[in-house]
């Protein structure tokens, strides 16, 4: 397959393909007589798993993590589970942060008359006036 075709294949745009190459994340495509990249059905089944896991906000280097586990037959799933994990509790940190993030500007937002009047709670807080 041609790197548009895997693309397609795998939801990832042709640009992240390459990108990944780049950085080792996957090995080089191996390439036709005419310089195109060919890929395998073992090389779109890793960017699907790639892609699988960035859909579910794994950083590069956890990926890599992944799949190197995903690769070792001799792998104990408590390591991949221990990742994930580890991975959960990170999703929960950026949530407590988002929810808190929420609750500061709904309370600018109630305190903002929303009128013609210059003063504005939100641009003050911003600003760091209290």
């Amino acid at each position: 397959m041609k790197i548009g075709q895997v693309s397609e294949k795998s939801g990832l745009p042709t640009k992240t393909i390459r990108y990944y190459e780049s950085i080792g994340l996957v090995a080089p495509a191996g390439r036709t007589a005419a310089g195109y990249r060919a890929y395998d059905k073992n090389d779109l089944e890793t960017l699907k798993f790639i892609q699988r896991a960035r859909s579910l906000g794994f950083s590069i280097q956890e990926v890599s993590a992944l799949l190197m586990l995903w690769n070792d037959r001799n792998r104990a799933s408590a390591q991949v589970k221990e990742l994930a994990k580890r991975h959960v509790e990170e999703i929960d940190r950026k949530v407590a942060e988002l929810q808190s993030m929420k609750e500061t500007l709904s309370t600018l937002i109630d305190k903002c008359h929303g009128d013609d009047r210059p003063n504005c709670p939100i641009l003050n807080d911003l600003a760091n006036v209290r």
